[in-house]
């Protein structure tokens, strides 16, 4: 049948509407894509399943998307439990045949299908960190200023603790009148304050070090010696410096790295490659008058993931595929929405045209008990018989329509009561015919006007409403997929931006969608600019 045979089934009221709305192009090209988005979720298995489409084995065809078979199927003495098709495809037995072969849909990963960690051992990476350090050291003296012994204080000499055993320190510039009196006082055995300065060091890196003498109390006998600790400033860069090295090399390039000596930034390139396949030691090196300390650790892969080569929106905190499940998602989203808006508009439908069609003791009764009814709190009825029967699809959408049938009851009995005084309603009664066909085959189809126009939104409240409720834990019992258990996630872990991005799109996208079709809807069923133009139109003629 052409475009202009299923026009004429219509009545020119209908294809007038029906022009209208295709002139509204935003409106109906949404309606295609909304229905195209809706059709490949239908389908679901096709696009995103662990499952093959197609296995051939054994000179045998099988159809696992399609059917189910038992691992003792596939493999003698097997368990009757699922297939594990990628293992099959991947073990000895099944690649030695030529003739055997797996054909996994475009997306091989199910909306349930928990993924190994050691499968993305490649997404490994190491995180060097390049940490200042503040180097320190002491110099044992006597009376005469002789170095007695060096702990870690060449560093400041420009040579090694070996060297300056023996050396006489007297005049050296960091040795201070202050400094020497403060020391004579200890080996005197007197007491003495805390003593601290700052002092010159040219053939250190740093060039200027901090001299320190601790607290003396006068003991026994006089020491021999006098500890003098040496120590850097401490460094103004206090956070640590991270490069991210991947198994191609670093992926994050701070100035830090650049400014290296090539031959430093070679060694610390081979020690981050050591990290992956063993622990490594901290290595210090020295860089502009700094001394840092490398340390590399491997960065374990752990779910949440994000997006990577085969699972381009991601992992969720289950190890996941967030593709699979978003899809997934969009069909319980979808079919959520329309059997909910079907059933409500439905029930709403029949009891506001009982109401307005009847009148009377019948209205304001009804209109009483609706009143009663729509102030039991949804959400309370909701968590009591989750609790009692348990989470469903099926409970869920019997809770929603219980509830979401009275704003369009309003509609409908305005509607009715509307209609019910006019010209073609008294004859159908004079005719004879019995108050059901009166309503349903002469009013109902003159009142679908506020129906038709508020289903896309009605469609779109009810899918929001199903995120909400995923979100906050009420709605799909796990594992089934759902946009607003994503949500959820993403809640826990913030720093995993594709658990809010995706979901969050997904569910703009198919909100936005409804809503340039019921703006599109809305304007096919309104005649007024129409009138105007009418009027317009008679009053040209007039002139």
């Amino acid at each position: 049948m052409n475009r202009g045979t299923i026009s004429n089934m219509f009545d020119p009221v209908t294809r007038k509407r029906l022009r209208r709305f295709r002139a509204c192009r935003r409106a109906h090209f949404s309606l295609w894509l909304l229905g195209a988005l809706y059709a490949v979720s239908l389908v679901s298995e096709l696009v995103c399943n662990d499952r093959p489409l197609y296995v051939r084995y054994a000179g045998r065809s099988y159809f696992p998307a399609f059917r189910f078979y038992p691992e003792s199927t596939f493999v003698p003495g097997g368990r009757s439990t699922r297939t594990d098709y990628r293992r099959l495809a991947e073990s000895p037995e099944f690649i030695a045949d030529k003739s055997n072969r797996a054909v996994f849909p475009p997306v091989p990963f199910g909306p349930d299908t928990s993924l190994d960690a050691s499968t993305l051992r490649g997404e490994e990476t190491v995180v060097l960190s390049l940490r200042p350090v503040q180097r320190a050291g002491a110099l044992y003296v006597d009376g005469d200023f002789i170095v007695s012994r060096s702990i870690s204080a060449g560093v400041f000499f420009g040579g090694d603790d070996a060297a300056l055993a023996g050396t006489d320190v007297s005049s050296a510039a960091f040795m201070t009148p202050p400094l020497r009196e403060a020391a004579m006082r200890r080996l005197a055995n007197a007491p003495a304050p805390p003593f601290e300065q700052a002092a010159r060091f040219p053939d250190s890196p740093a060039g200027i070090a901090v001299v320190s003498l601790p607290a003396f109390t006068p003991r026994g006998e006089p020491p021999r010696t006098v500890r003098v600790t040496l120590r850097e400033p401490q460094p103004q860069r206090i956070d640590p410096v991270r490069i991210i090295f991947d198994s191609q090399g670093p992926k994050s390039v701070p100035r830090l790295w650049s400014d290296l000596p090539d031959g430093t930034r070679s060694n610390l390139s081979l020690m981050a490659r050591a990290a992956f396949s063993q622990p490594v030691a901290a290595r210090d090196f020295d860089f502009d008058k700094r001394s840092f300390r490398a340390e590399a650790s491997r960065s374990e892969v752990s779910f949440p993931h994000p997006p990577v080569s085969g699972h381009w929106m991601g992992l969720d905190s289950a190890g996941r595929d967030v593709l699979a499940r978003i899809l997934y998602g969009l069909r319980t989203s979808l079919t959520f929405g329309l059997l909910l808006v079907g059933f409500s508009m439905a029930l709403g439908a029949a009891v506001g045209a009982v109401q307005g069609y009847f009148g009377g003791a019948a209205d304001i009764t009804g209109q009483r008990l609706i009143e009663v009814w729509s102030a039991i709190p949804f959400l309370y009825v909701m968590l009591l018989l989750g609790s009692v029967f348990g989470r469903s699809f099926g409970l869920l959408l019997a809770c929603y329509t219980a509830f979401n049938w009275v704003g369009i009851s309003y509609y409908m009995r305005a509607e009715f009561l509307r209609l019910r005084k006019q010209q073609f309603v008294d004859a159908a009664r004079c005719l004879g015919i019995r108050h059901r066909g009166v309503i349903f085959r002469h009013i109902m189809p003159n009142a679908l006007t506020p129906m038709t126009t508020l289903f896309p939104f009605y469609l779109v409240g009810a899918i929001g409403s199903l995120a909400a409720l995923d979100y906050l834990g009420f709605g799909m019992p796990p594992p089934a997929a759902s946009w607003g258990e994503l949500l959820g996630q993403a809640q826990q872990f913030r720093w995993a931006w594709w658990l809010i991005l995706y979901p969050s799109a997904a569910l703009f996208v198919v909100m936005m969608l409804g809503v340039f079709i019921g703006e599109g809807v809305r304007d096919a069923f309104d005649p007024k600019p129409f009138s105007r133009l009418d009027a317009a139109a008679s009053n040209a003629r007039k002139k």
